[in-house]
């Protein structure tokens, strides 16, 4: 893979140096990472079943559904939701507690569509 980062000026190509560039990526690397702190392994299989649930449906994807399927307690999971809500990073939720959108997915309707090998499709966040 070549490690070179280049930026258009007018009608021009100019290589940035790596030195520039690196320091951003340590940066936000690190921004990032702390931004994630939060999560447990817990909210991670949450948010995980979530956006695999997503695709195929019309409809939001209920803390019960959720529960279910990953053998946890519904009130674990509605506090998981509410903590990844809160945290505005990775999903939304209807007025039900049921979950409308989990980044990258949702079933609510909009411009970008995808669709998957196994024939599946939803709208992408």
């Amino acid at each position: 893979m070549n490690n070179r980062m280049m930026t258009g000026i007018w009608r021009f190509m100019i290589k940035v140096p790596p030195a520039l560039w690196e320091k951003q990526i340590a940066k936000h690397r690190r921004h990032i990472l702390a931004d994630l702190a939060f999560m447990t392994p817990e909210h991670r299989r949450v948010h995980h079943f979530a956006v695999s649930s997503l695709p195929g449906r019309s409809t939001s994807l209920p803390p019960e559904e959720i529960a279910s399927g990953l053998k946890m307690e519904v009130g674990g999971v509605g506090e998981i939701l509410a903590d990844l809500e809160e945290h505005m990073t990775f999903l939304f939720r209807d007025e039900s507690g049921a979950v409308t959108w989990a980044y990258p997915m949702t079933v609510e309707e909009t411009p970008h569509h995808l669709t998957f090998d196994d024939g599946k499709t939803c709208h992408a966040a």
